[in-house]
C-alpha cells in the first residue's frame, strides 16, 4: 500500500484526467459544427465523431500488454506523448479524414491512461478511498458542464478552433504528472493474463456501428461483432452475472445502456415528444447529469455512517423514472413533472453509480487489476454505445412525424427503462460492500 501522500496523488492524477476528460468532450462537442463547416465535412458529420471512440476502444484490448511491456513511466510517457500528437494532428487537419486520425490517436492515449489510472487505483486505494475518488469524478463533470461551451465559443471567437482545440491538453499533463508521481516505483502486475485477440473485434465492431449509424443492418450485424470481442475482454462469469465483480460489469453494461441510452434522446424528446424550443430542452437535459453530479459527492458520508440505499434500490429508481418519461411522452404530461422525473432519475444514478462501480472494479480471483480495468471502462462505454444506437435506430424505423416520433420514443424510453430495471436486478449480485472499518486506510 503505498504512502498517503502517494494516494493523494494518485487519486488527484485521475481526478484529474477525469477532468481533462469532461473538457475535451464539452470542447468536441461545441466545436463540432464549426469544424465540419471549416473541413467541408457536414456530410461526414459521423466520421470526424467517431475517431476518438475508435481510439478509446481500440486502446481497451492492448492496455494490459502496453502496461506490462513497458514501466510506469513509459506507459505514461507514451500516452501523453500520444494524446499531445494525435490533438495536434487534428488541429492542424486539413480535410476530415487526417482530423479523424489524429482523434483516433487521442482517443487511444485517453483510454490507455485511463485503463493505467483505473488499475493503479484498484491496487493500492483502499474502497473508502476509491468510493471517494469515484464520487469526486463524477464532480469533476459539472464546471465544464456549465461554463464549458460559452469558453469554448469566446476562445474560438479569438483564436479560432485549432488552437482552442488544445484547451483539454494542460489538463492532462496534470494528471499525468500527478499519477506518474504515485506510480513510480510501481512494479505493476507480473502476472496479467493476456487478454484473447478476440478482443479486438470490440473496435472492429464498434467501428461499424458508428460509421453506418443510419444503416439498421449494419449495426446489428455490427453490435454482434462487438459482442463477441466483448465476451473476450470481461472477466470469466460476467455473461451468466456471476455474484461479485462479473456481475458488477454486467450491470454496468445494463446501466450503461439504459441510462446513456435515454440521455442521449432527451433533446429529442422534449423537442419532437412534447414540442418545447431548444432552450428548455437544453434545461431538461442537464437536469439528470446536475442531478447526479451533486448527490455522488454525498455517497461517501452516507456510506460511512450506514445510510446509503440500496445500489438495486437505487438503480430501481432511475428505471422507473426513466419508464416514467416513456409514459409521459405518451400520455403528454406536463413538461415540470417530465424534468422532475428525470432529475430524480439522475439522482438514483448519483447514488448508485460509485458502489457499482466499486463493486465492478473489484476483482474476483484469477483477474488482474489491469484487465479489470480495461473491461470496465469497455463495459460502461459499450453499453453507453449500445443505448444510443438502439435508440436511433427506433427512431429511424418508427419513421418522421409527430405521432410517429412520439411512438419511437415511447418505445424507445420503454425499452431503455426495462434496461436499467434489469441493471438493478443484477446489482443484487454484487458482492457484500464491506463495513469501512474493516478496510485497510
Amino acid at each position: 500500500m503505498p504512502s498517503s501522500h502517494s494516494s493523494l496523488a494518485l487519486g488527484l492524477g485521475i481526478i484529474g484526467l477525469e477532468f481533462a476528460a469532461a473538457v475535451t468532450v464539452f470542447v468536441s462537442s461545441t466545436l463540432l459544427p464549426v469544424i465540419a463547416a471549416d473541413l467541408h465535412a457536414r456530410d461526414r458529420l459521423g466520421l470526424l465523431i467517431a475517431g476518438s471512440t475508435l481510439g478509446m476502444f481500440v486502446s481497451m484490448p492492448l492496455s494490459g500488454r502496453a502496461i506490462r511491456a513497458f514501466s510506469a513511466t513509459q506507459v505514461l510517457g507514451g500516452g501523453l506523448v500520444l494524446s499531445i500528437g494525435g490533438t495536434a494532428m487534428a488541429s492542424l487537419a486539413d480535410g476530415p479524414v487526417v482530423f479523424a486520425v489524429g482523434r483516433a490517436i487521442a482517443g487511444f492515449a485517453s483510454g490507455l491512461l485511463a485503463v493505467f489510472g483505473l488499475s493503479a487505483a484498484i491496487r493500492h486505494l483502499s474502497d473508502d478511498v476509491r468510493v471517494r475518488v469515484i464520487a469526486a469524478t463524477a464532480a469533476m463533470w459539472i464546471l465544464p458542464a456549465l461554463v464549458g461551451p460559452p469558453i469554448t465559443l469566446g476562445l474560438n471567437a479569438i483564436v479560432g478552433w485549432r488552437w482552442t482545440l488544445l484547451l483539454p491538453l494542460p489538463f492532462v499533463v496534470v494528471g499525468r504528472v500527478l499519477v506518474a508521481r504515485a506510480t513510480r516505483d510501481d512494479p505493476g502486475e507480473q502476472d496479467i493474463r493476456h487478454t484473447s485477440w478476440n478482443a479486438l473485434l470490440v473496435p472492429v465492431g464498434v467501428g461499424l456501428m458508428v460509421v453506418a449509424a443510419d444503416r439498421p443492418l449494419a449495426i446489428v450485424v455490427g453490435t454482434v461483432i462487438a459482442l463477441i470481442g466483448f465476451a473476450a475482454l470481461v472477466p470469466r462469469g460476467t455473461l451468466r452475472a456471476r455474484v461479485g465483480a462479473p456481475a458488477g460489469v454486467a450491470a454496468l453494461t445494463l446501466f450503461g445502456l439504459g441510462f446513456f441510452g435515454a440521455d442521449g434522446l432527451v433533446t429529442v424528446l422534449f423537442t419532437d415528444g412534447f414540442g418545447t424550443d431548444l432552450r428548455a430542452a437544453g434545461l431538461a437535459l442537464s437536469a439528470a447529469p446536475l442531478a447526479w453530479s451533486l448527490s455522488t459527492p454525498l455517497v461517501p458520508r452516507l456510506r460511512t455512517r450506514g445510510l446509503l440505499p440500496s445500489t438495486a434500490l437505487c438503480l430501481a429508481v432511475t428505471g422507473l423514472c426513466v419508464l416514467a418519461l416513456a409514459v409521459a411522452v405518451a400520455t403528454g404530461a406536463p413538461y415540470p413533472l417530465v424534468i422532475l422525473a428525470w432529475a430524480v432519475a439522475g439522482v438514483g444514478v448519483g447514488l448508485a453509480y460509485p458502489t457499482l462501480y466499486l463493486a465492478a472494479s473489484t476483482p474476483p480471483e484469477g483477474t488482474g487489476a489491469t484487465e479489470l480495468a480495461a473491461a470496465v471502462i469497455t463495459a460502461e462505454s459499450f453499453g453507453a454505445l449500445l443505448g444510443g444506437s438502439a435508440g436511433s435506430t427506433v427512431l429511424t424505423l418508427t419513421g418522421l412525424g409527430h405521432a410517429a416520433r412520439v411512438q419511437g420514443l415511447t418505445i424507445a424510453y420503454a425499452g431503455f427503462g426495462v434496461v436499467v430495471l434489469l441493471a438493478a436486478v443484477l446489482a443484487t449480485r454484487l458482492a457484500p460492500a464491506r463495513p469501512p472499518t474493516e478496510q485497510s486506510a
